[in-house]
């Protein structure tokens, strides 16, 4: 059977159990990371040299980094699907894939760090109003793609950037007005999958910069 190891509070292995569930594939979740520690463990490490998480094994195939992952599941076992056929559609969905990883992800948690993982009195504000001006403009980004889109069709690109939309749709935050990101949340949250694997409890990382 698939395996997963990670913790289910970490985005990064949401993005793949969330695909998973859209697969329908079998799997067996293995806590490891955060609370359950093990990611220094040599049989840890023989998966993944870096002692990151999520990692899956499939049938033998060993496969790390997250949007790596996605990317892997989608074309193994949804071509014509999540796994766009063409080269050229793929090509959009890889873009997407990538500007979420270098730009979107690293603006929204490098202020769910700084903000909700740090400890109150160890919050720079100044800083962190910054940064979350800086999340804004991120998500911001968005809104015109989001025109006239099939918001009820999933491909492998709205895996990444959707795992961050629970967060940053409920932190106690001010948030501008982006109704057609809003909208696609929406669509998402009635998603068995998304509802499964991404709108989870995150209050254990509440101002844990060590965890």
């Amino acid at each position: 059977m698939l395996k997963l190891w990670g913790r289910m509070s970490s985005i990064n292995v949401q993005k793949v159990a969330w695909t998973l569930g859209e697969l329908n594939l079998a799997h067996e979740q293995v806590d490891v990371g955060g609370r359950f520690g093990g990611l220094d463990s040599p049989e840890f490490l023989a998966r993944n040299p870096h002692g990151r998480i999520p990692v899956i094994d499939d049938d033998g195939t060993t496969v790390w980094e997250s949007n790596a992952i996605v990317r892997y599941l989608c074309a193994r076992y949804s071509p014509d699907g999540l796994w766009p056929s063409s080269a050229a559609a793929r090509a959009k969905s890889d873009q997407w894939m990538e500007w979420s990883a270098t730009s979107l992800q690293p603006a929204f948690m490098e202020f769910f760090w700084s903000w909700y993982r740090t400890p109150a009195t160890m919050r720079d504000e100044e800083r962190n109003a910054a940064l979350l001006a800086r999340a804004h403009s991120a998500f911001a980004a968005l809104e015109p793609v989001l025109a006239g889109a099939d918001l009820g069709r999933l491909t492998m690109a709205d895996i990444p950037i959707g795992s961050l939309l629970y967060r940053y749709f409920t932190l106690e935050i001010a948030r501008p007005p982006l109704p057609r990101l809003e909208a696609w949340y929406a669509k998402l949250g009635g998603r068995p999958a998304y509802r499964e694997s991404v709108m989870r409890p995150y209050d254990e990382l509440k101002g844990r910069l060590a965890f």
